[in-house]
């Protein structure tokens, strides 16, 4: 077209030359464009990937969030302005400091945390702002308003851009409520000192039982080996009370720890049964009233004269044995009263009351451990009223005492029925 254009219309040879270089460079230009446009597309293509990468991660983070609890914050170094940005914290009854909260100035936040916890978490920020450290680390109890509570929570920070001169501008930080953890790790710790303190126990109790069994057990094999020398029918019938005296002692011992290991280990379970408690208790006051020292009445005191329970016999019997053993023990004039009250909201209380030496108000609870004993002359081994405390508490029942020093004592046992 343009040749024929030149031939219809004859020009100049500048002008013909002109025009070819316009065709060539306009041609140059389109191809220049196209490869632009190409090179524009793939930008603006590569551009979307990354904003739907973004939007992906934005997703992960937020999901992330809400799977961990987490709160995320920002810190204006300049104006020491704390906003939230997303709160995806556990919420409980209790308040909990909020996005919607306004967190305003970090100072008056820091307000917020208990007197203990507020100047570290403070210096721990003051440090961050400051550049004196690349990050931050806290746990700390924050007070619930209107109440004296408090939660736990857990931050963590970063400087997040630093001005020309490298300090920072702008922190960010997280926060997770940790009550959870806190209670398992009170509960661990709790679990820890127990096992330490049953491993002392049993140490304890071994040493106590080795000292306990090796004393009556040494008298029966003594005067064991010294019997057959002896011809004296009196002081052959004396060597075989003390031998008797001492086996009884060391049954007694063995039956208390059985028993008590049996209740505590759980596999021996309440056997109930309906049976007459006057007569329970009066064959329990049978056994003793041999026992009973010179001077001493054994005595039984009923609110009623029969009474019908059901219970566990025999660990009720093992109970108010203990404790009639014990009053017959440690009172040497005056009575010993074993008697129960009429039943009262589903709950019997049967006692044992003594005109004894007494307890000092500073022992009343200490007499109920094991192999503690007030007065270390008393023959026995100081389990007796462990045993009865450990039977009644498996009963659902208890027991407590009123004594006082030169008034006697009376054990009271508290039995539902």
């Amino acid at each position: 077209m343009a040749a024929l254009f030149l031939y219809v219309t004859p020009r100049p040879l500048l002008m013909d030359v002109l025009i070819w270089i316009l065709l060539v460079v306009a041609t140059v230009a389109c191809v220049v464009l196209i490869v632009w446009q190409k090179k524009i597309g793939k930008m603006l293509k590569n551009e979307l990937k990354i904003i739907d990468l973004m939007k992906d991660h934005n997703v992960q983070n937020d999901f992330l969030l809400k799977a961990l609890r987490i709160a995320t914050w920002h810190l204006d170094v300049k104006t020491k302005q704390a906003v939230y940005d997303y709160d995806y914290r556990i919420r409980t009854n209790d308040w909990i400091y909020s996005a919607k909260d306004d967190l305003g100035k970090i100072n008056e936040s820091v307000q917020l945390l208990h007197e203990q916890d507020a100047p570290r978490v403070a210096q721990s920020l003051r440090d961050l702002c400051e550049g004196k450290t690349e990050s931050y680390h806290e746990e700390y109890r924050v007070k619930i308003p209107n109440t004296k509570n408090f939660y736990w929570e857990e931050s963590y920070a970063t400087v997040a851009e630093r001005g020309e001169d490298g300090l920072p501008t702008l922190v960010v930080g997280t926060s997770k409520c940790i009550d959870d953890r806190k209670a398992m790790e009170k509960a661990l710790m709790e679990a820890r000192y127990r096992a330490e303190e049953s491993d002392r126990l049993k140490t304890a109790f071994l040493a106590n039982m080795s000292h306990e069994v090796r004393t009556p057990l040494n008298a029966i094999v003594g005067f064991t080996s010294v019997l057959p020398d002896v011809t004296d029918p009196d002081e052959r019938k004396m060597l075989l009370d003390l031998i008797n005296e001492n086996t009884q002692k060391l049954l007694t011992i063995v039956d208390d720890v059985v028993s008590i290991s049996k209740v505590e280990s759980g596999k021996e379970e309440l056997v109930l049964s309906d049976f007459d408690l006057s007569v329970a208790l009066n064959e329990v006051v049978d056994i003793f009233m041999p026992k009973v020292q010179s001077g001493v009445t054994l005595s039984t005191q009923f609110a009623v004269p029969s009474l019908t329970i059901t219970a566990d016999r025999s660990r009720l019997v093992d109970v108010v044995r203990h404790l009639v053993s014990n009053a017959v023990k440690f009172t040497t004039q005056g009575s010993v009263v074993v008697g129960f009250d009429a039943p009262e909201n589903g709950l019997l209380h049967i006692w044992v009351r003594d005109t004894g030496k007494g307890i000092a108000p500073e022992h009343h609870e200490k007499i109920f451990e094991r192999f503690f004993k007030v007065d270390e002359f008393i023959p026995g081994a100081g389990l007796g009223l462990s045993t009865s405390r450990t039977l009644a508490y498996s009963m659902n029942g208890s027991i407590v005492v009123d004594s006082a020093l030169g008034e006697g004592s009376t054990f009271i046992f508290e039995i539902p029925i």
